[in-house]
């Protein structure tokens, strides 16, 4: 039985259960409890898969697009062939290599992308934020009609690994998968996992700033050099230890998930502090990797960043880019945090308004091609979706999640967003001061009792219907996942920085890099 409390039951799922769940009586047709406790944890048993409360309603019925298709059953070494015979600056053998690339601690990473040209008109993947725990599986199509599980089960299979989910001889140690958000997803691996492993497997809800006293992290030994343990109550009171989890927990997880765990993690929390949740330190990890890579011929695109900006110091930084930027909290997600300014008197709203933490990031801002930002670099304005019958075109992104095993990586899911409104090729007082709604894509929103429902309306699919308007080819795709993959091995590659050869977390190298006093002490309570 699949548990939905009534506080996080939000618009995603309320379409699937419309017809057949009375939130005031609590239990649905299909066996979904409804609780108001965000403490209940509830046990998912094998083989009650449901698909309809793990993908939305129009995924079910939708036919993968055939370029779609043809991208997912390339493989590795014939996407490096193709890519470099398009970029033949690259050296083939060493992007094989890098698509072969076996990470250690971030193993399972959503890009967000946006399909930008140049001024010259040049066509390219841009790399906006790469994602921890990214969403996607209940919104793609299904790859093979075969697999009812299609990327839940593939992607538990590659990156949480046989290891952890066998069950040692003589452990008691359980499954679990831990949530703050999408449960629909979270329920999807949770049902995936209890059918792989035949057990039974714990679907806990973990918010912040909530009690949890349903679970508690226990130290393995005196001096913690193994890490903490996982466990969690159950309705009967009884404590279970858990030797593996799956983790959907996006908001601040570094306040209430050690660093160093015995519990296997997928994701552990190092991914989100080294770039996965922090912005600050992603755009460090793209830097050096672009500096190991610069022989190759490959790099990763993304906006010039200025990082460590405090707020004092963000008049004049945007008075010099021409008051177009992009403003961001650095450790926020699903587009919480994030402040198009496309004119003076966007910033002073910024400016008047209260901000948590102390240092912000300060990106250039990508536009129409007669109003972006001018960087250093390389300018570029949003290609955008294909015209539609009034003309208009709607900035877009594209989610590409990836996941990472021993034999490297492989693509999990494919979908787009786009904004509210359509763009607009001259600015005035109006849309200069509802920029986010022609600019921002994410489809999140925060309500203000700290639920969140989704505006799936703007929600475009890899199937016949909604992929021809994304203007996008098969070579498109490759740059997403190969843009995809090296910013997930960058961030990976932060990771092992800032883990010391003892498993302990580096704070003096992340305190050098990161500066911001009020997430250091977040990570140190």
């Amino acid at each position: 039985m699949i548990v939905a409390t009534e506080s996080n039951l939000t618009n995603e799922l309320k379409p699937l259960f419309s017809e057949k769940l009375d939130l005031g009586k609590g239990i649905s047709s299909k066996g979904i409890k409804v609780v108001s406790d965000k403490e209940i944890v509830t046990i998912v048993k094998p083989d009650s898969l449901e698909p309809e409360l793990h993908y939305y309603p129009r995924v079910l019925n939708s036919i993968i697009h055939p370029v779609v298709l043809s991208f997912f059953n390339l493989g590795n070494e014939m996407i490096a062939r193709r890519y470099c015979h398009l970029n033949s600056h690259v050296d083939e053998k060493v992007l094989y290599q890098i698509l072969c690339y076996s990470p250690e601690h971030f193993k399972w990473a959503g890009s967000d992308l946006f399909n930008v040209a140049t001024k010259s008109g040049k066509k390219q993947m841009v790399v906006v934020e790469t994602n921890s725990c990214p969403s996607g599986q209940k919104s793609m199509p299904s790859i093979d009609e075969n697999h009812a599980y299609m990327g839940y089960k593939k992607l538990l299979a590659n990156s949480l690994g046989s290891a952890a989910l066998s069950q040692p001889h003589g452990s008691t140690g359980k499954l679990a998968v831990i949530y703050d958000k999408n449960i629909m997803e979270a329920s999807g691996y949770a049902v995936a996992l209890a059918d792989m492993t035949n057990e039974n497997v714990f679907l806990v809800p973990y918010y912040n700033e909530s009690p949890n006293s349903h679970i508690k992290w226990i130290a393995s030994d005196e001096d913690n050099s193994i890490g903490e343990t996982l466990h969690i109550r159950d309705e009967l009171n009884n404590w279970h230890e858990i030797r593996a989890c799956f983790r959907y927990v996006t908001q601040k997880p570094w306040n209430r998930i050690p660093i160093k765990t015995k519990t296997k993690i997928l994701n552990p929390v190092v991914s989100c502090l080294a770039g996965g949740r922090n912005k600050m330190m992603a755009s460090f990890a793209y830097e050096m990797y672009n500096i190991e890579l610069r022989e190759s011929g490959l790099s990763i695109r993304f906006p010039e960043t200025i990082k460590n900006v405090t707020k004092s110091e963000i008049p004049q930084i945007l008075k010099s880019m021409d008051y177009l930027a992009v403003l961001k909290d650095p450790y926020s997600n699903a587009g919480q945090g994030v402040y198009t300014i496309l004119d003076k008197s966007q910033l002073s709203d910024f400016m008047n308004s209260h901000h948590h933490y102390e240092k912000f990031i300060v990106q250039s801002l990508v536009g129409n091609s007669e109003w972006s930002s001018h960087a250093k670099d390389e300018s570029y304005y949003h290609v955008c979706t294909v015209p539609n019958a009034k003309g208009e075109v709607y900035v877009n992104d594209i989610r590409m999640m990836v996941s990472g095993s021993e034999s490297g990586f492989s693509p999990l899911c494919i979908y787009s967003r786009r904004a509210r409104k359509p763009l607009v090729s001259v600015l005035n007082e109006y849309s200069a001061k509802n920029s986010w709604d022609m600019l921002g894509t994410n489809l999140s929103v925060k309500q203000d009792d700290g639920s969140w429902t989704t505006e799936t309306g703007r929600l475009s699919l890899m199937d016949h219907k909604d992929f021809n308007k994304l203007g996008l080819g098969i070579d498109d795709l490759i740059d997403c996942y190969i843009q995809t993959v090296l910013s997930t091995i960058a961030i990976d590659k932060m990771c092992k920085r800032l883990i010391n050869s003892d498993k302990s977390f580096n704070f003096e190298l992340f305190s050098n890099l990161n500066t911001d006093k009020s997430l250091i002490d977040e990570i140190r309570k």
